[in-house]
């Protein structure tokens, strides 16, 4: 009975082992290590012109180009961050998730019809500014605009379309 306690110590010890891995040398170029790991020779080789490994970049885009080796800086490419003056603002930063959920339908094109051109085509009427044919004799700005005009408005950066 002496034996027992002995091999039940033996067998719940746990211990690690500091040998060589039993495969030889393992591929560690599969493995990317991000730019603030590794060692000072591990940085040294990849300040060179042909790192080792990829550079980790985190996700941050370059904001130029390389032209012979040397870093050629765009303007355009650096990110500029447009913050508005919220002084007078009654809106808060955040949304509670009890807030009711707003549903809405899709806008016909009666309901753009009624939105843009029906509050002027009344007023026209009531004034009499129309003429024989029921066209605006002061046409707006953009009663003016041809066809395709219109739509490269609409298709242009900061219209509603997108």
């Amino acid at each position: 009975m002496s034996k027992i306690p002995a091999l039940i110590n033996f067998a719940t010890k746990r211990h690690f082992s500091l040998t060589l891995p039993r495969e030889g040398k393992r591929n560690f170029r599969k493995f990317v290590i991000a730019n603030k790991r590794g060692s000072m020779l591990h940085k040294k080789r990849q300040a060179g012109p042909n790192p080792e490994l990829p550079v980790d970049k985190r996700g941050v885009r370059d904001v130029g180009y390389y032209v012979n080796g040397r870093f050629m800086e765009v303007q355009e490419m650096i990110p500029e961050l447009i913050v508005p003056d919220l002084k007078g603002c009654d809106l808060k930063p955040y949304v509670s998730y009890k807030a009711v959920d707003v549903t809405q339908s899709e806008f016909s094109p009666q309901q753009l019809f009624d939105a843009v051109y029906s509050k002027k085509i009344v007023t026209d009427y009531k004034k009499g500014k129309l003429d024989a044919d029921g066209q605006p004799v002061e046409p707006s700005e953009e009663e003016k605009l041809q066809p395709e005009e219109a739509v490269a408005r609409a298709k242009r950066t900061g219209s509603d379309i997108f």
